[in-house]
């Protein structure tokens, strides 16, 4: 049964909880992608808060790997891998060395011009390869502004299912996306009774702790990516006030005006996409009315005979 109480929308209270409990930030960017913060910055904030910490740069895992040098803290070897159709998919490693592995031969060959660029590998191929690793797989803010959220008009329903079915689990709560957002993410986890996760998506370390994962287990990856698979964690967090987000990310706007061509070529093509779907349910409701008009006009000419 499918516990309801596993997604709190509330400020965590991050003392109370790392007293207790085993505490991540499940996405987190560093430099070496589109963040600010290098990683002696993120690890010495992670352990001042003491929570643990996952470096989920886009296409890249030099972070990943540095942070795993800091002993003091836990980190979850992690990368979000953007795919050919420009959608955004967060995998992590039980071990670096898988992570590691997997960068060289499943996702550097398929790079893009820049390390924010699509690679080009479809959504379904990047699952395949990440399975044949020790890891834990989940669909980053579901819902979220264009395509970088697996729910948009890329996948049709029938693709979309395969791809659900064939995931551990959707992240629910990204303090970088929007409450309203969010909420349909967590609908979405709950209703297909699947893991969940949640992450601050911090850019800078001032969002670090904003959004985490939390679970009673065993301070180490393996108890913790395990209890996450059994649907045995929990996720508390609220999204980052958008003045915030504003002020603090610049530098994210900085790296991606370097891949602006990728974007430019993405935007153009969902834009097409969003317009030939938004024609197509004009012409279904044009022709949903001519019909009830029709229906309409044969029974009135029904009740009108001798």
């Amino acid at each position: 049964m499918y516990n309801t109480n596993r997604i709190q929308f509330e400020k965590p209270n991050l003392a109370e909880l790392t007293s207790r409990y085993t505490v991540v930030d499940l996405h987190f960017h560093t430099q070496y992608s589109d963040g600010k913060n290098t990683i002696k910055e993120i690890a010495d904030r992670a352990a001042e808060l003491g929570i643990g910490i996952s470096i989920t740069d886009h296409n890249e895992i030099a972070g990943a790997v540095e942070i795993d040098n800091y002993k003091n803290i836990l980190s979850i070897p992690g990368i979000e891998v953007t795919s050919e159709e420009g959608t955004h998919i967060l995998i992590y490693f039980y071990e670096t060395d898988s992570l590691k592995r997997f960068y060289a031969s499943d996702v550097k060959p398929f790079m893009g011009h820049d390390i924010m660029s699509s690679t080009s590998l479809i959504m379904e191929e990047i699952i395949s390869r990440a399975r044949a690793y020790n890891s834990v797989i989940i669909f980053p803010h579901p819902f979220c502004a264009a395509y970088t959220g697996i729910c948009n008009l890329h996948f049709p329903k029938e693709r979309l299912n395969r791809l659900l079915d064939r995931i551990d689990g959707i992240e629910v709560i990204n303090s970088g996306n929007l409450n309203k957002w969010n909420l349909k993410s967590s609908v979405l986890g709950f209703n297909l009774d699947k893991a969940v996760t949640g992450g601050s998506d911090g850019h800078t370390v001032q969002h670090m702790g904003r959004s985490v994962t939390w679970a009673a287990c065993m301070k180490n990856r393996k108890a913790f990516l395990d209890a996450i698979k059994q649907k045995r964690n929990k996720v508390i967090g609220k999204e980052i006030d958008i003045l915030k987000k504003v002020a603090t990310n610049g530098f994210k706007l900085r790296t991606n005006i370097k891949n602006y061509p990728d974007l430019v070529e993405k935007n153009i093509k969902y834009s097409c996409i969003l317009i030939n779907s938004k024609s197509k349910i004009l012409r279904d409701n044009l022709k949903r009315r001519l019909n009830e008009k029709i229906r309409k006009k044969e029974k009135n000419g029904k009740n009108l005979s001798p």
